[in-house]
């Protein structure tokens, strides 16, 4: 039995010049005006998307970012102690 994917549905007002555009749009390229605005709602969303989570960084932060991968700090007392204390949780018996 083939499996169902839920839908919703979403209803905006627009101008009928948009309207218009859409619906013509749609039409060069051969689609319904529904798959036309769909597709381009979604393209629209996950470009967001990927805006919002890219981390941008100014050319000083990058600069001490790829300092501190290349010469990172000596681990405190404390970083020692967990180390130690997972190395005995995890060692091979």
């Amino acid at each position: 039995m083939p499996s169902q994917t839920s839908t919703a549905r979403l209803e905006a007002r627009i101008s009928t010049e948009l309207h218009a555009m859409l619906k013509r749009a749609a039409e060069l390229q051969g689609r319904t005006m529904t798959d036309f605005v769909v597709s381009a709602v979604q393209q629209a969303a996950q470009l967001a998307i990927e805006q919002a989570e890219i981390v941008r960084l100014s050319q000083a932060d990058s600069q001490r970012f790829s300092e501190a991968l290349l010469s990172p700090p000596r681990p405190t007392p404390a970083l020692e102690r967990a180390f130690a204390h997972r190395r005995r949780l995890v060692a091979p018996e």
